[in-house]
């Protein structure tokens, strides 16, 4: 990978943190854990510094930092390291945080996923009241971007019409055109949960927090449950494995579902925008990388067929 301006300004940052006042270092090279458009990430031993996209609102970033720093959210997310103001503009005019490192879900490992730890860390993130006041859950905003994303990759391409009819099949709200239904919007959500957004902190062993709070905000809870849903409807998780994730969040308390009984009338509108989330970002990549979609990425895309066939009879949408 080219070391670019960013990553250089963020592995100084980041060994600089760890090195305050040390007359002595030892360190190896600062490691690039991602440099994707959305985020770039650099690791100086003990501290990780992130420069956010650089499209990002500063005010809401500063207000998603304080949540992640609030008391009321130990345990749940990974705490920020303290700095002057909270951020740094110092990447290349990007604004930057710096966090403590924490090891992640181990890839090679998929019987050890932590899911039923995802699930509790959901389900307590969801009973907390906001600490003080926080803009909007963002997941919404990110299938709207992944839709305009493909459309942009594939203008005119009959290959996007079944997601395409899934998405407009979609209420309002989860296309991000109207708010969500006021008796779903009023709490704490991730707004972009997977495995990739959980570490072990402190390293190796400690318990698992959710990271990642660039979407974060307040919402329907459902999105949160919404791609493990997605994945399980798309015959990508197992059953048994949706199952307890699924029976891991009730028995925490979560409220985005039911306590008992069928889920998918809470679920159902979130799933399937995530699934047009999903197969959009699919067919946009696979130009980007000039081939097919691969076997995962279709299935996905054959999901929004079966959603775009469905009488409206058959489809829930008790929050449009």
């Amino acid at each position: 990978m080219t070391t670019t301006p960013v990553v250089r300004a963020l592995g100084d940052l980041a060994h600089g943190s760890v090195h305050v006042g040390a007359a002595v270092c030892v360190c190896a090279p600062p490691q690039v854990l991602a440099d994707r458009p959305d985020g770039t990430v650099v690791r100086s031993g003990h501290v990780v510094a992130k420069a956010h996209a650089p499209d990002t609102e500063t005010p809401a970033l500063a207000a998603r930092l304080s949540l992640a720093a609030s008391p009321r959210l130990a345990g749940i997310l990974l705490q920020p390291l303290p700095t002057s103001d909270g951020a740094h503009a110092g990447a290349e005019g990007r604004v930057v945080s710096l966090w403590p490192y924490g090891a992640p879900v181990d890839p090679s490992d998929p019987g050890a996923a932590p899911w039923e730890e995802a699930a509790v860390l959901l389900a307590r993130l969801h009973r907390t009241p906001p600490p003080h006041p926080l803009p909007p859950m963002r997941g919404p905003v990110k299938a709207v971007r992944a839709v305009a994303r493909m459309r942009a990759a594939r203008p005119g391409d009959p290959a996007v019409a079944p997601v395409l009819a899934a998405w407009r099949g979609l209420p309002g709200w989860a296309r991000g055109e109207k708010p969500v239904p006021r008796h779903r919007d009023g709490y704490l959500c991730h707004g972009d949960l997977h495995l990739g957004q959980l570490v072990r902190h402190p390293a190796p062993q400690g318990p698992w927090l959710l990271i990642d709070i660039d979407d974060a905000g307040l919402g329907d809870p459902a999105w949160d449950l919404a791609r493990p849903a997605a994945w399980y409807a798309a015959g990508l998780l197992p059953p048994e494995i949706w199952l307890r994730f699924l029976g891991a969040y009730r028995a925490a308390g979560g409220p985005a579902v039911r306590a008992e009984g069928d889920p998918w009338p809470e679920l159902d509108v979130a799933a399937r925008a995530l699934t047009v989330q999903t197969a959009a970002l699919a067919l946009a990549k696979s130009v980007a990388e000039e081939r097919s979609p691969d076997e995962v990425e279709q299935l996905m895309i054959d999901a929004c067929a079966r959603i775009a066939s469905l009488p409206p009879e058959l489809v829930s949408e008790p929050a449009s």
